[in-house]
């Protein structure tokens, strides 16, 4: 599991090396939704009956229907116990069960799912996060091979704990990863996000291409809002307009939403036309202009579409956009910018390619130092 880089990786890996260790026909993740009361099966692995997926849209039953999970097993670790495996066979409880380890009422479920997808036993182990339930690995075996007996129960007792240690990293690193790359105030990806996608969508465009857009916003009036109203109300006009910018960007497949910092957001665009881009870009200044405290957004728009010359790098692709935003904020205008669209003296594309002294670096457009 250590390989799995994302959690549909690391449940998958779970499910094939459970089951070839159990010597299984089919193994299955499942994870216990307390909020809806159900097991929500993550991945199937190995043969799969009628109707089974490997990754499954909406596969779950519901908790009641195998209430050990609920209820039994939580009353067993409560008084001290451990999440021990158990096996069922078609003919009910299996001779690997512990004896008393679970009331005979409780199998039939599972019992007439087996029959149901031809299979002659399974074992089902919990999967236990932090003393808490939170699913159960599933392994089953097609009629005709050995019946599960009380060392692979045991066995499989040992393949859940690993497994649940390595879920539970996962899902760090995947709290680590939300965080280095999301702005905490608004919940959009953050700059350094931006910087590596943008690198990958030009080199793209340099290989086949593809169109990149980067549409480039600074929001007006916060100052205002921040100084007369408080920084508390300043971001709530944050986090509004974030909603605004993530509705428009949703007009473009595939488009990376982000707040660069401050009062600065843009949206990234690889593959829809300039014309697309463009028109959503409109959209956002259009609804900006309606939100309330707020003075709008001066936007600015470069695309690998228009008449902009090489683009080479990201670096140059950024400076284009915030020239473009730097001219629609000056001229105070309530539509986007665009880089390109007059002509080959185009003034915004002259300002990117003539920086303030200084150096190239974006945030000089604005006469700020960098940072």
């Amino acid at each position: 599991m250590a390989a799995a880089q994302t959690p549909r990786e690391s449940v998958r890996a779970a499910a094939v090396g459970a089951r070839r260790a159990l010597d299984g026909s089919f193994a299955a993740v499942s994870a216990w939704e307390r909020e809806r009361g159900r097991l929500r099966v993550l991945v199937n692995d190995g043969e799969l009956a009628e109707g089974e997926e490997r990754f499954p849209e909406d596969e779950s039953y519901p908790v009641h229907e195998f209430p050990e999970i609920a209820e039994f097993l939580h009353e067993r670790w409560a008084g001290g116990g451990e999440p021990d495996a158990w096996v069922e066979t078609l003919d009910g409880p299996g001779a690997g069960r512990a004896p008393g380890a679970m009331p005979g009422a409780y199998c039939h479920q599972r019992v007439a799912a087996l029959r149901r997808r031809g299979r002659g036993c399974c074992v089902v182990a919990p999967l236990v996060l932090h003393g808490r339930a939170w699913g159960e690995l599933y392994v089953a075996r097609a009629m005709g091979q050995p019946v599960f007996d009380r060392d692979d129960a045991d066995f499989a007792t040992v393949l859940a704990a690993v497994i649940a240690a390595g879920i539970a990293q996962t899902e760090r690193l995947e709290e680590a990863r939300r965080l280095a790359f999301t702005d905490p105030l608004t919940g959009l990806a953050n700059r350094r996000l931006v910087d590596i996608r943008l690198d990958e969508a030009v080199d793209r465009h340099d290989t086949d291409g593809t169109v990149v857009s980067l549409v480039v916003c600074d929001l007006n009036g916060l100052k205002r809002v921040n100084d007369s109203l408080g920084h508390a109300v300043g971001d709530r006009l944050l986090e509004r307009f974030g909603s605004v910018l993530s509705l428009c960007g949703a007009m473009l497949p595939d488009t990376l939403v982000a707040r660069l910092g401050g009062d600065e957001f843009c949206l990234l665009a690889v593959g829809p036309p300039a014309d697309a881009v463009v028109e959503a870009a409109g959209e956002l200044c259009r609804r900006a202009a309606e939100l309330e405290l707020g003075e709008g957004v001066a936007c600015g728009v470069a695309s690998t579409g228009e008449p902009i010359g090489p683009v080479r790098s990201a670096r140059r692709l950024f400076r284009l956009a915030d020239a473009a935003q730097y001219r629609a904020k000056a001229a105070r205008s309530d539509k986007p910018v665009v880089a390109g669209r007059e002509g080959p003296d185009d003034p915004v594309v002259r300002l990117a390619e003539s920086p303030p002294e200084g150096g190239p670096d974006r945030r000089r457009f604005r006469g700020t130092p960098p940072g």
